[in-house]
């Protein structure tokens, strides 16, 4: 099915206008004419809807979403499903996606680094509760107004913890820029992932740029096994300096315990470094070294990037 303005889907949602475009769907702003508000359609992108992997990974997110209720998530009222489409209903957030602002902006003022990691840790703490994790944590998928207020959206690779994957051993889903050391290896994605990739999401706000890039997407992604994160500027104030580098270790246990700690550490006093992550920041930015303990660099069986999120 193409998609155009003024289409109407399952005789409720008219499509008004077209307002991102991702490798997964479209998504349009929309009038719910039943209810007379505006609305976000969330659509499967023409030419995938044939696709069953795509089409299962939409109902994912469809049932993901809607399990959660959080100020800083996105809010899903509504899923559709036929023959040669499919649909999510979701809440209309007025701003714009932070990889925008970081494009337009470069680096940010701490104090606004600190507030957008600050709500989106606690997003995420409300979706790991709910037995979610995410998986695809990016600038791309934090919405942020002109008040400076983050939402977390699109679950459209995340994985019901108590649910089965849909992924195969050794395929990794999630951007290479994002991805937690352990995804790397082929891992099962657990919160400490998120935290991790929350992590790189600061280091990019307050420098512009992302801790690790690479040729390519595989080695980009091998980057966050191999080497050590850069180190952040000294100027860059505490709690947020520290609190970022601890997300960055590579080992999970170094990172904070959850990302309610993470929300918790950037709320201490300015100038305040949290002595509980301290090791984890300097492991961060020390040199990697093979066969550390716990075994999280032995060598796995090659992991198989998936393309679809990349963008």
């Amino acid at each position: 099915m193409n998609y155009v303005s003024g289409l109407l889907l399952t005789e409720r949602y008219r499509l008004e206008e077209l307002i991102a475009e991702g490798g997964m769907g479209q998504i349009w702003r929309a009038l719910d004419e039943r209810l007379k508000r505006p609305v976000a359609v969330k659509v499967l992108r023409p030419g995938t809807s044939s696709d069953e992997a795509f089409v299962e990974r939409f109902r994912v997110e469809a049932v993901n979403s809607a399990a959660l209720q959080h100020p800083n998530i996105v809010t899903v009222h509504d899923f559709g499903e036929g023959e040669q489409s499919a649909f999510l209903v979701m809440e209309l957030i007025e701003g714009r996606p932070l990889s925008s602002v970081i494009a337009e902006r470069g680096p940010l003022p701490a104090e606004d680094v600190t507030e957008i990691l600050h709500q989106t840790a606690l997003a995420l703490h409300a979706a790991h509760e709910a037995g979610v994790v995410h998986r695809d944590v990016k600038p791309a998928n934090i919405v942020v107004d002109d008040d400076g207020y983050a939402r977390l959206t699109d679950f459209g690779i995340s994985k019901a913890m108590s649910g089965s994957a849909l992924t195969q051993t050794g395929e990794m889903l999630g951007t290479a820029h994002y991805l937690a050391p352990e995804q790397v290896q082929g891992r099962p994605a657990t919160p400490a992932c998120d935290i991790y990739a929350l992590a790189v999401v600061g280091f990019e706000m307050i420098t512009g740029t992302r801790p690790f890039a690479g040729e390519s997407m595989v080695t980009t992604a091998l980057a966050h096994v191999g080497q050590p994160a850069p180190e952040l500027p000294a100027t860059v104030p505490e709690p947020l300096r520290t609190t970022v580098l601890a997300g960055l270790a590579k080992l999970p246990e170094q990172r904070p315990a959850d990302a309610a700690a993470f929300a918790e550490a950037l709320r201490l006093p300015a100038g305040t470094a949290p002595a509980h992550l301290v090791e984890g920041a300097l492991s961060a930015v020390s040199p990697v070294v093979a066969g550390l303990s716990g075994g999280m660099f032995t060598p796995y069986p090659p992991a198989r990037l998936d393309t679809a999120s990349q963008a």
